[in-house]
């Protein structure tokens, strides 16, 4: 089997899978792959690289490439004052925001890797620019849609990163109704008509 960027990369989501990011070195993934170390770095500069391919790949699962199968909207349907863009535009980022935390709670340790990544290529990570880009539909000026897609993100990693750390240490209890009221709440201030 030919190396590849691809190869490598999913080998580490992988090895992240299995293990966590503690285990993911160069030289365990080059164990894994059968190869010397230098040939990962014919294929990815330095472990900060790999690591933003890992998130982009973590985040480019299928559940986050499409959004939910129709939006969310009042029971009086698509009011023509333009509130049903905002009603649209809340919706699917209430769900694009559960479909993230659903995507990295299995993944150990995706929330450090995704903060990686959104500190050294942010523009790799397209769920989390479209999560902008519905922010501004919703309503929000530029530089309040990054701020909101920042709190909104923070919150997404860091309730992923307790509820991964209840289970590590059979803490009993689950994140899932805090973190959908929170989200809820946030989004009722940023988004108040």
């Amino acid at each position: 089997m030919a190396l590849t960027q691809e190869t490598v990369v999913e080998t580490a989501v992988g090895l992240l899978r299995r293990f966590g990011l503690g285990d993911l070195s160069m030289r365990r993934l080059a164990r894994e792959l059968e190869v010397q170390v230098g040939a990962l770095y014919w294929h990815v500069k330095n472990k900060q690289e790999l690591l933003v391919e890992v998130a982009a790949a973590i985040l480019g699962a299928p559940a986050l490439a499409a959004g939910p199968d129709g939006p969310e909207r009042s029971a009086g349907g698509s009011p023509s004052d333009g509130s049903g863009d905002r009603l649209d535009a809340r919706g699917r980022i209430l769900h694009l925001a559960a479909t993230l935390h659903t995507t990295l709670l299995p993944v150990p340790d995706s929330p450090e890797v995704v903060n990686v990544a959104r500190v050294l290529a942010p523009g790799r990570l397209e769920p989390l620019t479209r999560l902008t880009e519905l922010l501004e539909t919703a309503g929000l000026d530029r530089a309040g849609a990054v701020s909101a897609q920042a709190m909104i993100v923070n919150h997404v990693l860091g309730s992923v990163a307790e509820a991964q750390n209840r289970a590590d240490f059979d803490v009993p209890g689950s994140d899932a109704p805090d973190f959908r009221w929170a989200l809820e709440r946030a989004l009722d201030g940023l988004l108040h008509p």
